[in-house]
């Protein structure tokens, strides 16, 4: 029985979709349709039964799911176990705090799939590495860069926050308005300079550093804060986002690296693809 096939069937069954499926391999469809066509005749059944919203697997096609998977890892064990650990290349990515936990774990599965001879290691952003994905206020001189996903900054509010009901927020919302200021952070320095301009200060509550502690301070309702509208962030029900009327605030993540390598020419294709999935 063909691994690959197994493979394909995997993320028919895993997808509810041929096509769906084949954008996942990067193969076409008629390679996946191939597949599952070659182990229906092998196994003399019919796994999928196919219709207007994509497939439903059979009772033969569920039973064939958790052996085939189990075959599947079984595999790719036997060849992780066989591997010359010796030829691994080290690999250091520096990795800017916030970017969103969900995504960058998709870039980087997809990263280490494709180099297999490398060994990568995460450290921060100021840590000497091969590359990095940082804000591009983080750049250094020396450093090339390919830009990948870029945000709107929102005011995150309260769910019952009086401002909750408001499409936008504006510039006199902010007077004397209960704050969490994160830092460091442009987007925060840019709108306390327009503050400053219009005669508006806020009402500093507490002062932190990461995203998910002012979130968890927005939640507990301690106050606002400016947050990056990134999907992961933006799925928290317990949080409203408002845009800041005739303000935007950006910000761009971007992969930086200085020489170009064989490594870094493979993430700078990844990047591109994860930016047109997002």
């Amino acid at each position: 029985m063909d691994l690959r096939s197994l493979q394909y069937y995997v993320a028919v069954f895993e997808e509810d979709s041929f096509s769906a499926a084949a954008k996942r391999s990067y193969v076409a469809q008629p390679s996946i349709s191939a597949a599952v066509a070659q182990l229906e005749q092998t196994l003399s059944c019919k796994l999928f039964i196919r219709h207007a919203r994509g497939v439903t697997p059979t009772d033969a096609g569920s039973k064939l799911y958790p052996l085939a998977k189990k075959l599947l890892g079984q595999a790719k064990a036997i060849k992780t176990l066989f591997d010359e650990q010796d030829n691994k290349v080290p690999f250091f990515l520096g990795v800017t705090k916030g970017l969103g936990v969900g995504r960058m774990s998709a870039l980087l599965k997809d990263f280490t799939a494709s180099v297999a001879s490398m060994e990568l290691t995460l450290v921060a952003h100021n840590e000497p590495c091969d590359a990095r994905v940082i804000i591009k206020e983080e750049l250094s001189e020396n450093e090339q860069y390919v830009s990948f996903w870029q945000e709107n900054y929102l005011l995150a509010l309260p769910y019952n926050h009086v401002l909750s009901l408001q499409e936008h927020i504006t510039l006199t919302d902010f007077d004397n308005l209960a704050f969490i200021q994160r830092s460091p952070c442009s987007a925060w320095q840019s709108l306390q300079d327009v503050l400053t301009l219009e005669g508006i200060s806020v009402d500093i509550r507490a002062k932190i550093k990461t995203i998910d502690y002012a979130l968890g301070l927005v939640s507990a309702g301690l106050g606002c804060a400016l947050v990056p509208a990134h999907p992961e962030i933006l799925t928290n029900s317990e949080i409203v986002f408002r845009p800041i009327q005739d303000l935007q605030l950006k910000r761009e993540i971007v992969l930086a690296y200085q020489q170009p390598t064989k490594v870094i020419n493979k993430l700078k294709q990844l990047v591109v693809k994860h930016s047109s999935a997002s």
